[in-house]
């Protein structure tokens, strides 16, 4: 099986920053695009940033410029420097990741446990 497991979530006080880390693990033949979603208590999923294979990144208009996403190919791992941090940023951050298994012809989504960013003075 696949795991995502992420890491660097925390409280951090408005115009500070925070690096989040996602490290894929299992039978993983290859991995195409990796993104990071957030969610709000009582907003839908949203979109943060999102990294393919070969590094071309897309970003919510809300972190632009803010937020960077990178990604490590040999390491399966994707990571979101999140700078200038603002109270709406506060949210659950999952990572997701469009995976190509060793037991499987075709590519799917899986999705971390999510760790929590909290932005507050």
């Amino acid at each position: 099986q696949v795991q995502l497991v992420e890491s660097g979530g925390g409280l951090v006080q408005p115009g500070g920053s925070l690096r989040l880390s996602c490290v894929a693990s299992g039978r993983i033949r290859g991995i195409n695009t990796m993104g990071w979603y957030r969610q709000a208590p009582g907003a839908q999923r949203e979109l943060v940033a999102a990294i393919t294979s070969g590094g071309r990144t897309n970003y919510a208009d809300s972190v632009k410029a803010r937020f960077t996403i990178s990604r490590d190919n040999a390491k399966n791992t994707v990571y979101l420097q999140m700078n200038s941090l603002k109270p709406g940023d506060s949210a659950v951050y999952y990572c997701n990741a469009d995976i190509l298994t060793k037991a499987s012809w075709s590519s799917r989504d899986y999705w971390g446990q999510g760790t929590q960013v909290a932005v507050s003075s």
